[in-house]
């Protein structure tokens, strides 16, 4: 009997394909999973849709005049399908090129995305290793998500990633927790995702769990949203961007009425007095009290010295989202939130400390085993040049100019040749109608993708990729419990390949196709990748793949199963830990056996080496910067726009879909504004409305709640960029606000949510049909 139902994972989670008559009927839930998300089930339409890239194509007049040929045309000019052997040669012929007259560093494969769950197809991965075959190129580092925290966090706590991948679990704060302060809230929507893939949703299970065991919620956030209303959070709707200001008012507060904890800060931490001096005033002549506080957030003083008290004789869990790092300044907040921790003496103890944004994703907060698995292996990349990963349009527009980053100072590549995979930056970037100019400066651009949004319609080669529907993988994460086999379910187009077969095919052409794929199909490397995990002598990883660690931190031997019974039942589920584990516990048992990787081994809350570095906007110690833009400084006309993630895509995959469509209304992307902030402008509930600063403008339609606090506005990102000639998104993209400026000389993360804009009604009968999802034309 012919199979008609296959198991498939993604970033949101497990699925069975049903198939019939060759085709995807219908995605669904995966029975293990009792908080699914329907996120995947926006696949089954768009397989098929007009957006599906068929075939090869090259922009028009690359094709015809050579590369660098109106490079002001990208996104607006035709494009020829041509076969995959003219495409290949192409491609081939312009590495070649670019490589002998610029160098490989003339070459910038950032390829920021989140393409697939599977180890194997992905498509960072294998363009990566195919241009180290190849002479290397020029890389980027850090992520949107985080990347203030990413640079700040390890001169506090020796790494970021070691302590996002181990935060103190749900179990533990139902256990021992009993006040939950969440600067960012708790957005359940985000824990619908985890990268490298996931089993089942624990953070809804998780949360109100704590909340059943008599945990106290405040969400501390302009969203009242950003908590779920079952968990009858205290809201303490603060201006956005003056976190760190109401944490100093906190602390104020814990050492004016001596409730802070000296002797754990003597122990554990160093610099704390610098910070102390700090509050006080000793340094500027400010005491950041909670009247100072009060001002700059609009908490009222008494909710500021209330909840500092709570926190001092209750055991409190300080959660900073990860929405926190993206704004000016974003390496504050975590910094702060550190130390007020720290301050607070409860890190290292069940329920208590700090936690990176708990349902940031679904892993925040949920015990797992830490499984170290096999991957696609990337190899050496032999160029040594590399950009934070959100200056994308500054080193486009600035080559040759030096800048400063995470004390170091670096110059700006002159690119040549961009590729991108499994990406969107006209999702994730800023200010898009600056990135729509400097995506004008390199000669050539190409994109491998599978359907035609914004990038690709602004490349000069596009080569079309499969789904994950359409080739076999295996999904293994290390912060999931759950290994899952993809099947291919579905062939894909007669003309599209997967991403190993795109890259095999141009490295045959380059005489390097068995240093590319060492002599193995893909599928025979998706078994290498599962041997790899079955290891035993830990290569495929730091810890040994098949050891999985127990609660007295040593490891218990996992053996997973042979790689034809895994591919017959699909599933393998690991064991969990025996306990949870409890952050920098190990840390406070003994601070000298188990010293942080800082240079003193403590928690600094003074870093003597970011006060070396000697930067104006980052100083040795956590403080109150004001933003470039923001309520504080604001006309009276401005509203404060957030743009967070959307909670029926990831980021801007699947926009195409039904599932994301039904969450638009009349095509646009719903505008959350308080109901007074409405009225002064004279919106209606349903209403077409116009955002716009002097970056850019976009069309949205305004749904008015008191969910969200006056002078703030809320915009999901996710939407296709659609601009008509004046730069005006249509579709409702809010990276046409939002500023191009990084964080800091010492992170240079995104600023995206500090952002002013005007609002108004939209002035016309109708507004502008959306094109965002037709193809270009193609001759």
């Amino acid at each position: 009997m012919k199979k008609t139902s296959f198991l498939t994972a993604t970033h949101y989670g497990v699925y069975r394909a049903e198939v019939a008559n060759g085709a995807v009927k219908e995605l669904k839930f995966f029975e293990q999973d009792l908080d699914p998300s329907p996120i995947g089930q926006g696949v089954v339409d768009a397989l098929n849709a007009p957006s599906r890239i068929q075939k090869p194509a090259v922009r028009e007049s690359w094709l015809r005049d050579g590369p660098g040929s109106n490079t002001h045309l990208r996104g607006k000019e035709p494009f020829v399908e041509v076969s995959w052997d003219d495409v290949e040669d192409l491609v081939a012929d312009e590495i070649t090129r670019v490589r002998e007259k610029f160098s490989s560093r003339a070459i910038y494969a950032g390829s920021y995305g989140w393409a697939s769950a599977g180890r194997c197809h992905h498509a960072q991965s294998q363009l990566k290793r195919f241009l180290n075959c190849t002479g290397g190129f020029t890389s980027s580092t850090f992520t949107y998500s985080f990347a203030a925290a990413e640079a700040m966090v390890p001169h506090i706590l020796g790494s970021f990633r070691k302590f996002l991948n181990t935060t103190t679990p749900w179990e533990s704060i139902v256990e021992a927790g009993e006040l939950f302060v969440a600067f960012g809230g708790v957005p359940l929507k985000n824990g619908q995702i985890d990268s490298g893939g996931l089993g089942v949703h624990r953070q809804k299970e998780g949360i109100m769990a704590a909340r059943s065991a008599g945990v106290e919620f405040v969400n501390v956030s302009p969203l009242q949203s950003d908590m779920d209303g079952a968990i009858e959070a205290e809201w303490l709707p603060l201006r956005p961007n003056s976190d760190v200001a109401l944490m100093l008012g906190l602390a104020h507060t814990l050492v004016s009425e001596e409730l802070h904890k000296p002797d754990f800060l003597e122990r554990y931490c160093v610099g704390y007095r610098h910070l102390e001096s700090y509050l006080l005033g000793a340094v500027d002549g400010i005491q950041k009290d909670a009247d100072w506080a009060a001002v700059l957030s609009e908490v009222p003083a008494d909710k500021i010295r209330s909840l500092a008290r709570r926190m001092a004789t209750k055991r409190t869990m300080i959660s900073v989202s990860w929405s926190l790092t993206r704004q000016a300044h974003g390496e504050q907040p975590y910094w702060m939130a550190i130390a007020l921790a720290a301050m607070l003496g409860q890190i290292g103890l069940p329920g208590g400390g700090f936690g990176f944004g708990y349902s940031a994703s679904n892993s925040i907060g949920a015990s797992y085993p830490l499984l170290s698995g096999g991957s696609f292996p990337q190899g050496k990349n032999e160029v040594v040049d590399f950009i934070p990963v959100a200056r994308i349009a500054e080193m486009l527009e600035n080559p040759g100019q030096s800048f400063q980053f995470n004390g170091i100072d670096l110059v700006y590549p002159d690119i040549r040749m961009i590729w991108w995979a499994g990406g969107n930056p006209y999702h994730h970037h800023q200010d898009l109608n600056r990135l729509e100019k400097a995506w004008q400066k390199p000669e050539t651009i190409i994109v491998n993708d599978w359907c035609w949004n914004a990038t690709a319609k602004r490349a000069d080669i596009v080569l079309p990729c499969s789904t994950h529907l359409e080739r076999n993988d295996v999904s293994l994460s290390m912060r999931d419990s759950y290994i899952i086999r993809m099947e291919k379910a579905v062939d894909a187009p007669d003309n599209v390949r997967d991403d190993f077969e795109i890259f095999r095919g141009i490295a045959r052409r380059m005489n390097i196709e068995t240093v590319f794929t060492e002599g193995r199909s893909s599928d025979e490397w998706v078994r290498h990748i599962y041997d790899q995990t079955s290891f035993s002598d830990g290569r495929a990883g730091d810890l040994a793949s098949n050891q999985v660690p127990n609660s007295g931190g040593s490891t218990d031997r996992l053996t997973l199963p042979e790689w034809e019974r895994f591919c017959e039942e699909g599933v393998f589920q690991v064991p969990m830990p025996a306990e949870p584990t409890i952050m920098l516990n190990d840390f406070i048992s003994d601070p000298v056996a188990n010293s942080l990787a800082t240079p003193s081994g403590k928690i600094e809350i003074y870093s003597t080496t970011v006060a070396g570095f000697g930067y104006p906007d980052c100083p040795g110690h956590p403080v109150w910067l004001e933003p470039h833009e923001w309520l504080g400084n604001a006309t009276t006309d401005e509203l404060h726009l957030l743009s967070n993630q959307p909670s029926k895509k990831l980021h801007s995959q699947l926009d195409q879909g039904a599932v994301s469509r039904d969450s638009k209304l009349n095509g646009r992307e719903p505008v959350l504004i308080n109901p007074d902030d409405a009225e002064t402008r004279g919106i209606k509930d349903g209403d077409f409305i116009r955002l716009h600063n002097e970056r850019g403008a976009c069309l949205g339609v305004a749904v008015l709640s008191q969910e969200i606090r006056p002078g703030v506005v809320q915009m999901s990102t996710g939407a296709w960029w659609d601009p008509d000639e004046t730069g005006l998104c249509r579709h409702g993209n809010p990276n046409a606000l939002t500023k191009d400026k990084g964080t800091s000389s010492l992170g240079q993360g995104p600023t995206a949510h500090t952002c002013l804009v005007r609002i108004e009604v939209y002035d016309g009968d109708q507004p502008p049909p959306v094109t965002a999802f037709e193809p270009p034309i193609l001759n």
